[in-house]
């Protein structure tokens, strides 16, 4: 069962290890150029994310299904893990931007890509139920607190924003773009079911082709954005900001999923308002367990940040989540909290 459980882990974490590794050989051979590399970063910002955000965001399908209690719980420790980020950030380092790149790696996991089919790898059908419902949610949330924390830090000569160009930045941002498109096709679908009883207009059933185009640029964003992000990794930078990467690891795959599975456990057992079963344990793991989002490298050096610190966070944070991951579901199972 343990052999079981580390084959899981792997095979959830080292596909993104291995494309990493792929971009970082094909660069040095000469087969990623410059010129690629940045013209890539531009288009998967800009244009796959977004695409990418909106999908996930629009594949909200049934509400009635949703415990709110358990979502409420996500989005608070989603806050909390905020609030750890920022004061890691600030202490971690005096370089004004580093300090967004360790806080975004404190709270923003890579739930897209590994959280899902590890969910459901530890959950089974139901800890893919609850993933994908939480999925649209914290998807939303995690992206406006990401260029948030990006934001902040990124001021003229390092000096912060004012209030509203704080704000401007954030709504005008890519992401925030993507996922109020997905929230407004949600609200409209909605209005549709109150007014008609039924969904009179949707975009996959009355414009296949569009929505098809939007979901094949949602699949090219991960292995595009793993090449590019292996492409300009400088594993010989890393020695120039190991406080940084320490303080940014530990915070993202121990700090956060003690803080998330620790306090779930607390309240399961003592309130009758909270309970986890098998599907939201596992659910909370992935979410909080992964290593930091691949696109977060990407986002943090077009956004002005140390693009080289967040590149080397998501390298990082993916082969420790290997251990981490796999401890955290042996004590679950030895607690008889989980069961696979």
């Amino acid at each position: 069962m343990l052999i079981d459980i580390l084959w899981t882990s792997i095979n959830a974490v080292f596909p993104i290890v291995l494309l990493i590794a792929l971009g970082y050989v094909l660069r040095r051979i000469g087969v990623l150029r410059d010129g690629f590399i940045k013209e890539g970063k531009n288009l998967v910002f800009k244009v796959l994310i977004p695409c990418s955000l909106f999908v996930n965001v629009y594949s909200i399908s049934n509400i009635g299904d949703i415990r709110w209690n358990v979502v409420i719980y996500t989005f608070v420790m989603i806050l909390v893990t905020f609030a750890v980020g920022y004061f890691a950030g600030r202490f971690s380092t005096q370089e004004p931007l580093r300090k967004g790149v360790v806080w975004q790696c404190s709270f923003r996991s890579n739930f897209a890509i590994i959280g899902l089919p590890l969910a459901t790898a530890l959950g089974g059908d139901q800890g893919a139920a609850v993933a994908s419902v939480m999925f649209a949610f914290v998807i939303p949330l995690y992206n406006l607190c990401a260029v948030s924390a990006l934001t902040f830090y990124t001021g003229k000569e390092g000096k912060k924003h004012s209030v509203g160009q704080f704000l401007r930045e954030v709504f005008k941002n890519p992401l925030t773009v993507g996922v109020l498109f997905g929230l407004a096709a949600i609200l409209i679908r909605g209005l549709q079911n109150v007014a008609f009883g039924t969904v009179v207009f949707s975009l996959e059933r009355d414009i296949p082709f569009l929505y098809k185009v939007l979901v094949n640029l949602k699949t090219a964003t991960t292995p595009l954005a793993l090449l590019i992000l292996g492409a300009q990794c400088q594993f010989s930078a890393a020695k120039d900001m190991y406080k940084e990467l320490v303080v940014g690891t530990v915070c993202r795959i121990v700090v956060a999923p003690l803080l998330a599975v620790g306090g779930a456990v607390i309240l399961s057992l003592c309130t009758d308002w909270f309970s986890c079963g098998n599907g939201e344990y596992a659910t909370l793991i992935a979410l909080f367990g992964a290593p930091v989002a691949v696109s977060s490298a990407i986002i943090a050096g077009e956004m002005g940040n140390d693009e080289q610190l967040a590149s080397q966070l998501v390298v990082w944070t993916s082969i420790g989540s290997l251990v981490t991951i796999f401890l955290f579901v042996c004590v679950m199972m030895g607690t008889g909290l989980l069961v696979i």
